[in-house]
């Protein structure tokens, strides 16, 4: 699915008259109670019904108007503490110095102005330098250790008194029960004897899916909830039964001391990097910087790679170095003025789900979309966003009419994370697969052991539509000039029927079409007479079998050298091809049995489309013997074709998914799913360079 309907760039404003001071007095009341409800479902309750970045906007909202009127500002104005996550039924804890929140920079000139307001106060033409480190999220702890032993686990509740959780602070693995874990360990300096300790709770990507999992597979009560891992791990932090948490994946990363009795270092880079020489978990990604403007392309690129870390990050914290010159900056209202948090654009927001589309692909597959009241998110405006399949919104118990959390990563598809059950009235409604086709009213089926509904009919138009759509892209037959548009134009014109049709156009059945002159007309023709005589490989993986990529394609192409070869294989013969199992074998010997796709082979064949492969290359060694690879991502200096051929010629497979079985992932940039899999399996992952070892 392409989302069609996102406009990028900031969300539109309307046009107002300027609000009188009644108007503004009204709505900072309003904002007020918002704020008060959110922020107690979200910090007591750990169960929020909007997102960080929904209420961040409110909050920005209700300070702007406190700021332009400061007769509007109330002592129990949100704007006039930190943001607290008591609970009611835990003991509290006082802390020695405030736990303070940071002021917020959303722009790389928000990060000058406060640097600029940082060098006025310090008077002083001494060069700053900084620290960078991820802004995780999660919930902070803060941890008290006497003489090396953990004696104190609490939550930073509202920055003065927090919530005492050491019992559940003890069955945190990564949290040290004596400092140094080490005894043997060289140190910056001793172990003070009084030290406290600031850090975040998080849960790692993988281990959250995986708890995602165990909690549906096993019926859990409350299930539902654990759509959120900072959300989850608030409330396994809160739990009154300590059994409880030790069974939630917790990780704590330490990122500061925030008081010793005795020596520590005197940075920040440096105190990081102490903690972790006691025992701490530290992330790998803080940096230290003299350059600010280096500093500030840091930050641009950090930001590009974000989705790779382990855990869930919502922006980057930048600090002055030295602490003495961060303390002598002193505070403003709630902020420490020597530190600021850069606040990546939102990329979860909630809004209402208002409809159901179900959409037929070209292998007839039907999946369900989400249809939105439009929302801004990561810079765009969206209306639609991808539900995956009717057995995950089964799963999910994601209801017609519901409030649901919806995220957009980067350029990413948008996709619905789950409901906002709290929010429910009682007017939501199941959502259903359809029984019928909604194009072209054949049944839906469902194949045993299959998550996914599908059209039975191989003419319908929406699966002819999108298999010659298919056909004619880059990946496929690349037929240049022929998008999802011109092929729904020659389809609805009754130029061509199927795909074979584009190899016998002619100038004069294109010269009736709207746009299309003399030049275009030669162009597309041309590309589709050299589209003719592409490898063997291109011409499985563009006919549309279910289950069949490029991958798979290639296995079937070295096995079978002609589309007439593969055509006469057995679904056995075929599921004796490592790499590929029951259902693709399936798949593609269905293919076959159906008429109209060896009608279509013939016309293929008349039409003069090259039906037979190149003769298999000789191995030029057997160092990969017996190997077989997944490939994921784009690697620095080969295509995965080439790189696909490689391991063919060295003797080793390529399969289009990772199993037990397979024996390396090969994986570049912006690697997906295969890596997250790869690594839960415990399969070996190699980038380019270890390939190449491989080969020698």
């Amino acid at each position: 699915m392409t989302d069609q309907s996102t406009q990028t760039g900031t969300p539109p404003v309307a046009e107002q008259a300027p609000a009188t001071l009644d108007e503004l007095r009204t709505r900072a009341a309003d904002l007020r109670g918002q704020l008060r409800e959110h922020n107690y479902r979200y910090s007591v309750l750990s169960a929020p019904i909007i997102s960080d970045a929904e209420y961040d906007a409110l909050f920005d909202e209700l300070d702007a108007i406190e700021k332009a009127h400061a007769d509007l500002i109330t002592p129990d104005s949100p704007t006039q503490r930190v943001g607290s996550d008591l609970d009611t039924r835990l003991p509290k804890v006082m802390h020695p110095l405030p736990m303070l929140s940071l002021a917020k920079a959303y722009s790389a000139q928000d990060i000058r102005e406060w640097k600029a307001r940082a060098e006025r106060l310090l008077d002083s033409h001494t060069p700053l330098t900084y620290t960078v480190e991820p802004k995780f999220d999660g919930l902070t702890v803060v941890l008290t250790y006497i003489d090396g032993v953990l004696t104190q686990g609490a939550t930073r509740g509202d920055g003065f008194i927090g919530d005492d959780v050491t019992a559940n602070v003890r069955t945190i693995r990564s949290v040290p029960l004596r400092v140094p874990l080490n005894p043997a360990a060289e140190l910056a300096c001793p172990v003070p004897q009084r030290m406290i300790v600031r850090g975040e709770t998080v849960i790692h990507k993988l281990d959250f899916k995986a708890f995602q999992t165990k909690m549906q597979a096993e019926q859990t009560e409350g299930a539902l909830k654990y759509i959120n891992a900072r959300n989850t791990a608030s409330g396994a932090l809160k739990q009154l039964d300590a059994r409880i948490t030790a069974a939630r994946p917790l990780t704590m990363y330490a990122f500061s001391i925030v008081e010793a009795e005795g020596e520590t270092p005197r940075s920040q880079y440096e105190t990081e990097r102490y903690l972790e020489s006691l025992g701490f978990r530290t992330s790998n990604d803080v940096r230290r910087f003299t350059d600010f403007e280096e500093m500030l392309a840091y930050i641009v690129e950090f930001e590009k790679r974000r989705h790779a870390l382990d855990y869930e990050i919502d922006g980057l914290v930048i600090k002055i170095d030295d602490l003495a010159v961060y303390a002598s900056l002193g505070i403003v209202g709630k902020n420490p003025r020597g530190a600021v948090a850069y606040k990546f654009p939102p990329e979860e927001v909630t809004t209402k789900l208002i409809a159901v589309k179900a959409n037929v692909g070209r292998t007839g597959v039907i999946t369900p979309e989400a249809e939105l009241e439009p929302i801004f998110v990561s810079g765009a405006t969206i209306r639609q966003a991808t539900l995956h399949n009717y057995e995950d919104i089964a799963r999910k118990d994601i209801r017609l009419h519901d409030r649901i959390l919806v995220k957009r990563a980067g350029e990413v598809i948008p996709f619905v994370i789950g409901p906002i059950v709290a929010a429910r009235t009682g007017e939501e409604q199941p959502i259903l697969p359809p029984t019928v086709c909604p194009v072209c009213g054949f049944p839906v089926a469902q194949l045993d052991g299959e998550v996914f509904y599908f059209c039975t009919n191989p003419a319908c138009p929406e699966r002819v539509a999108r298999n010659i759509e298919y056909f004619v892209s880059r990946g496929a037959m690349d037929i240049e000039g022929l998008g999802e548009q011109g092929v729904r134009q020659l389809l609805t014109a009754g130029v061509i029927r199927d795909e074979a049709d584009l190899f016998t156009l002619k100038a004069e059945d294109l010269e009736k079409l709207e746009g299309y002159g003399e030049k275009k007309i030669q162009n597309l023709l041309k590309n589709a007479e050299a589209a003719k005589t592409r490898p063997l490989i291109r011409l499985i993986a563009a006919l549309g079998m279910r289950g069949i990529g490029y991958g798979v394609a290639e296995l079937l192409a070295s096995k079978y050298h002609s589309i007439d070869a593969l055509m006469g294989a057995t679904v056995a013969d075929l599921d004796a091809i490592a790499g590929i199992g029951p259902s693709t074998a399936e798949g593609v010997a269905s293919w076959f049995r159906e008429e109209r796709n060896r009608a279509l082979i013939e016309k293929l064949r008349a039409a003069g489309v090259r039906l037979e492969g190149d003769a298999p290359p000789a191995p030029v060694s057997q160092a990969l013997a017996g190997k077989s690879f997944v490939l994921t991502g784009t690697l620095p200096t080969m295509t995965r074709d080439e790189a696909s051929a490689l391991i063919a010629q060295y003797g080793g497979k390529v399969s289009g998914s990772v199993s037990k079985k397979t024996d390396y992932v090969l994986a570049g940039d912006a690697a997906g799913s295969k890596l997250e899999k790869a690594r839960a399996l415990g399969v070996a992952v190699i980038d380019e360079a270890g390939f190449r070892a491989l080969l020698i």
